[in-house]
């Protein structure tokens, strides 16, 4: 897949066009997690953007940056989760059609949420490649403008806005971590930090079960299959190829947790800041509280990705 990554320029275009659509969303502070690391830690709460989740604003930003006569045959993306109903509700806000194709056994929950936000659900078999195949039939079929997941610079632009916007609300930052799963918003972060200020650190966030981000970047070629074996189950996926291609240009370091310490993490996050977030936003500070040495003494931004739990079949 030939993707030409997006630049600082394009990242501020997306701000600007999903401005009257997107959650300029918080950013949270605890005292007693400042003390626990040795850092002054800031959240930004992206588990409070449109959807519960950052996966909006590359969506909006996708579907808007499509001409009218492109807009009008729709959009389709394979997604099982937060990109499909993102995607479906960015759709809604230019009243255009969506197609989410969705592998079976997908969360029911999940599949709802997409087709209450307007989408057209196709099923397909729950493979990667299946899934694929059934995104490029509907596209044959419709017309419709494929919107990938991660592998999209209009997606990776707009995952890049929450960084314009936290480093308006922070000033200063010394280093910023994600989540890593496609590595669309670690791109895009990393991206737009490295527009603003080239000396900030960048992290990345990913489970010990699920590292081929890491691995790729130890061997300096990306690794093309993996099994997946994490409770996180946003950041299964393999990371890109133009996403990888972007963490290693922005010198991206990747520490790898266990579920176990993100579990700790994310009923940290509930105690002292009150959030129910999605386990693979807690890989963020379970990162942290393992290799505190990285950040101790540092201004740290944390983006917490999403707040789509299931409080019926949380992880302990």
């Amino acid at each position: 897949m030939s993707v030409v990554l997006p630049g600082i320029e394009q990242i501020r275009d997306a701000a600007a066009r999903i401005a009257p659509y997107a959650v300029v969303t918080p950013v949270l502070r605890s005292a007693r997690l400042d003390a626990l690391v040795g850092a002054e830690l800031h959240f930004k709460c992206e588990n409070l953007q449109r959807g519960g989740a950052f996966k909006f604003r590359g969506a909006c930003n996708a579907v808007w940056s499509l001409d009218d006569e492109q807009a009008a045959r729709g959009v389709v993306t394979h997604s099982s989760g937060n990109h499909g109903n993102a995607l479906a509700m960015a759709a809604a806000t230019r009243g255009i059609p969506a197609h989410v194709v969705v592998p079976e056994g997908a969360v029911r929950a999940k599949l709802e949420a997409i087709e209450q936000a307007g989408a057209v659900l196709h099923r397909c078999a729950p493979t990667q490649a299946a899934r694929e195949a059934a995104a490029a039939e509907v596209q044959q079929q419709t017309g419709a403008e494929l919107v990938h997941p991660y592998a999209d610079a209009r997606v990776m632009a707009g995952q890049g806005t929450l960084v314009l916007e936290l480093m308006r609300q922070v000033e200063a930052l010394d280093a910023l971590i994600t989540p890593i799963g496609g590595g669309g918003l670690a791109s895009g972060c990393a991206i737009a930090a490295h527009g603003i200020d080239p000396t900030l650190v960048m992290y990345g966030a990913e489970p010990a079960g699920a590292d081929d981000a890491a691995r790729s970047l130890a061997r300096g070629a990306r690794i093309e299959s993996l099994q997946a074996e994490t409770i996180c189950d946003g950041l299964r996926t393999l990371i890109g190829e133009p996403n990888f291609a972007a963490l290693r240009s922005h010198r991206t370091q990747v520490i790898t947790v266990t579920d176990d310490e993100t579990i700790a993490a994310m009923k940290l996050l509930w105690r002292e800041l009150k959030l129910v977030v999605e386990v693979s936003s807690a890989t963020v500070l379970a990162a942290v509280l393992k290799q505190r040495e990285h950040f101790t003494g540092r201004r740290v931004g944390l983006v917490l990705t999403g707040g789509n739990v299931d409080l019926d079949a949380l992880p302990w």
